[in-house]
């Protein structure tokens, strides 16, 4: 798993939010293999090579996966339950990114098996400074 053709997978419907984050790996220099898909069954066709992914290849795994929660067609929480419960997937890091600071939503994303739960922060350059540390831990710093 040392050479992937994708290294960040964002799953973020809000185009605003999805280009914040974009600007923000690009100025850390993280976001070269970077692909972004705007709701939950796009993510898991992307990640498992089915529907309109059926061409790639879904043993080359991204090395993270940063994840919105409330998206359309499914739920960032319903992705994830996915993920952690595939053999082939269930290792890759996921990072729950979301403007949701409820409690339940926290539990839930940690029983499921994400890696992290991260508040958007409201203002552009705590938002920035945020996702700029955080590609920065899973794409450096951490080694699983």
């Amino acid at each position: 798993m040392d050479n992937h053709e994708v290294e960040i997978l964002l799953v973020e419907d809000d185009p605003f939010d999805a280009d914040l984050t974009i600007r923000a790996l690009k100025k850390m220099n993280l976001a070269n293999r970077l692909v972004h898909l705007s709701d939950g069954v796009a993510a898991l066709e992307f990640i498992f090579g089915t529907g309109q992914y059926r061409r790639r290849d879904p043993g080359d795994v991204p090395n993270v996966i940063l994840l919105d929660i409330k998206m359309p067609k499914l739920s960032g929480l319903e992705v994830l339950q996915k993920i952690k419960s595939d053999e082939r997937t269930k290792l890759i890091p996921t990072v729950i990114v979301t403007s949701s600071s409820n409690d339940p939503d926290i539990q839930r994303a940690y029983a499921l098996g994400a890696n992290s739960y991260i508040v958007k922060p409201i203002e552009f350059d705590n938002f920035s400074k945020t996702v700029s540390e955080l590609g920065l831990y899973w794409m450096v710093i951490d080694k699983t």
